[in-house]
Order: C-alpha cells, then sequence, then structure tokens
C-alpha cells in the first residue's frame, strides 16, 4: 500500500472504531486458543430451543442498550459540542413511570394483564413521552438558556433517579407478563419465536429510521453546521437554538427506549439500578466512534460501532476473570487514550513527526541520487 492510501485510510473516520473491534477480536482468539478452544469460538452461533446463542449474539444483545442512547448521544455531541449526563437516570425514570401507570401507583407487583391499571402501550407510550420531555428540558437549559450542557444535564443526572424512586413509591415494581417481558426477551407469535433477540430488532429499527431521517432530510447537516460553528449557521438563516433542543429532545426519546428495553429485560422497573453509569458507556461509544467531543461532523455508524465494542470489551473482561467493580477501571484508560488522541496538542505533534519524517526521506533520497 502506497503511503497516500495509508494516510488517506488513517483518517477515514471509521478508522479508530474499526482498530478497536479488531484489536478486542484479537484479545478474545487470543484467550480462547491458550484455553485450547477454537480460535473461532467468540463468533460460534448455535440454536438452542428456537433462539440464537453465542458470545456474539450476547454482546450485540447486552449492548442494544447503549447503543441506542449512542444514537442520542451523538446528535448532542455533534450540535452542542456537549454531553448529556442525564441519559442513565432518563432511562431510570422512564422505566418507572411506565411500570408505574402499568401497576398502579403503590402496587409493586403484577402478574396478569387483568390486574393492569392501564393498558401496557399507554404506559410504553408514557415511558417515551417522559423521555422527551426531560430531553424538553434539557434542550431548554441549553439551546435557549445557554447553560453548559454538562452543567445543564447534572441537574436530571442527579433528580430523575430520585424522581423515578417517588413515582414508584419506594418500590421495585415488577410486571410478570410475557407481553412486557418480550421487548427484553423474544417475539412470539403462537408457537413460533422470534430467534434474534428482541432488543437487537429495536436497535435495527432506531438506526434505521434516524439514519433515514438524516440523510433524506436536511437534518443531518443541519445539526453539524451548527456545530461547527452555530454564529456562522444563525447568519446563514439556520434556527440553532431550535436544532439543538430537537437533538436532546430525541436523545431524551433514546433514552425512554433504552429503558423500555432494560425495564423489559428484568420484568421490573428498579429505580436504582437501571441505566447506572450508561452515560459514561454512551459518551464512550461516541468518542470510539471517531466523532469529535467538539462537535461538528459525525458518523452514527461509528457510535454503534463504538457501543458495541464496549459490551465486548465488557464481555472480554468478564470472561478473563476481572470482576465487576474493576471493568470500569479498563473503560477509564480506554476513554483517556481516545481523547488524549483526539487532543489538538496530540494532533499537532503527530503531524508535526510526520513532516519531519517525509523531510527526512526526502533529504536521503536527494543524497541517494
Amino acid at each position: 500500500m502506497s503511503k497516500g492510501k495509508k494516510k488517506k485510510l488513517t483518517q477515514q473516520q471509521l478508522f479508530l472504531p474499526i482498530v478497536c473491534v479488531l484489536l478486542v477480536l484479537a484479545v478474545n482468539i487470543i484467550y480462547d486458543i491458550s484455553q485450547g478452544n477454537e480460535f473461532y469460538n467468540f463468533f460460534k452461533i448455535s440454536m438452542n430451543n428456537g433462539a440464537l446463542y453465542g458470545r456474539l449474539i450476547d454482546v450485540l444483545n447486552r449492548g442494544s442498550e447503549v447503543a441506542i442512547l449512542a444514537i442520542g448521544m451523538t446528535l448532542v455531541v455533534s450540535a452542542s459540542a456537549g454531553t448529556d449526563i442525564s441519559v442513565g437516570s432518563v432511562m431510570s425514570l422512564c422505566a418507572s413511570f411506565c411500570c408505574m401507570l402499568v401497576a398502579g401507583f403503590g402496587v409493586s407487583s403484577v402478574s396478569s394483564a387483568d390486574e393492569f391499571a392501564m393498558p401496557l402501550v399507554v404506559g410504553l407510550i408514557g415511558a417515551l413521552l417522559m423521555g422527551c420531555l426531560c430531553g424538553a428540558f434539557n434542550g431548554t437549559l441549553v439551546a435557549y438558556l445557554n447553560i453548559q450542557p454538562m452543567v445543564a444535564t447534572l441537574i436530571l443526572w442527579s433528580a430523575a433517579r430520585a424522581i423515578g424512586l417517588l413515582l414508584c413509591n419506594n418500590l421495585i415494581v415488577y410486571i410478570r407478563t410475557d407481553a412486557f417481558a418480550v421487548f427484553g426477551g423474544y417475539m412470539k407469535f403462537g408457537s413460533w419465536q422470534c430467534p434474534v433477540p428482541t432488543p437487537i430488532l429495536i436497535v435495527i429499527v432506531c438506526v434505521a429510521v434516524v439514519s433515514l431521517v438524516l440523510k433524506k432530510t436536511a437534518m443531518g447537516l443541519y445539526v453539524q453546521s451548527v456545530g461547527i460553528n452555530k454564529k456562522a449557521s444563525r447568519i446563514a438563516g439556520l434556527n440553532s437554538q431550535k436544532i439543538i433542543f430537537l437533538c436532546y429532545v430525541l436523545c431524551g426519546l433514546c433514552a425512554g427506549i433504552a429503558g423500555i428495553v432494560a425495564s423489559s429485560r428484568i420484568t421490573s422497573a428498579d429505580s436504582n439500578n437501571i441505566g447506572l453509569n450508561y452515560e459514561l458507556d454512551a459518551i464512550l461509544a461516541v468518542a470510539l466512534g471517531g466523532n469529535s467531543l467538539g462537535g461538528g461532523r459525525f458518523n452514527l455508524a461509528g457510535s454503534i460501532i463504538g457501543a458495541y465494542t464496549i459490551q465486548a470489551i465488557t464481555t472480554t473482561m468478564y470472561s478473563l476473570g476481572v470482576s465487576t467493580a474493576q471493568t470500569p477501571v479498563f473503560k477509564a484508560v480506554v476513554v483517556i487514550v481516545i481523547v488524549a488522541i483526539q487532543a489538538p496538542p496530540v494532533k499537532a505533534w503527530f503531524k508535526k513527526m510526520s513532516a519531519k519524517r517525509k523531510s527526512a526521506e526526502e533529504v536521503k533520497g536527494a543524497v541517494g541520487v
């Protein structure tokens, strides 16, 4: 490969996330070989009781919530050059609100549709609307009151989970029905069961819809324009405040969807644990996706790859015997490395070293002639 092509390849936005994925896969392959297993053990997929099983399926399934959050976080980071650190708490609030509507206030458990205080569809719509409301609150503070994104979203980061506990009357509300469990499990049509976990299908639908909106309308271009230069975009006739506001609303909607999936997995609303530290994974997914945390251009596909890379790292850590409490340390190291690589001084240093190397090669070639 020529130097020009190599340079062009490394400058691609998806270069970083793909390299990270390959590194994680390499670690898994080496570990499997050291344990006496086949090198392709990580990619093994089997069918059991009508459902797909395997480590790869587990990564795709368990990483669904972070992937959904990463969609909204990508737009927020691109438009406002800031992060929404409230998405994990908003997830918990939406899950609690959904279960409270379905079960009724003060009720800790329902096991059939006959015991529902409201239809399940009302609870689901309520959760999504709650997510949009939280996003609108954050968007108003950031877009119209010009409060720094991290400070603005810090309010719901600390308050949303507590509000969820109040809605559930400090109880863990259980919805033990197949209709609710389907969003975190498998879809069934009579005797036939879909072999692919529902969370994976939900991610596919969310990515497809958002990608379609961003590519078939001018929304994607508007978001990037506002993120690159808010003042210039306003002069060009774009309503930068409205665009930033809509990005936060969409981020809240994604948190609502992720909250439904997370609560459906455990058929309950555990306000203390649902979405805990997920905001960090969502931010890391955006960074791993090759997107600049300073706003501007973004790549949604990179963020999705980043989200599943994080889950692959987590799964790999568990297989290596690393405890749950120690796993965040490795994630923190990844964040430090990625942020350092994206820092302007580091980029300038790499550019300077590249120029020096090129100059030395030119001098060497001239001497050789």
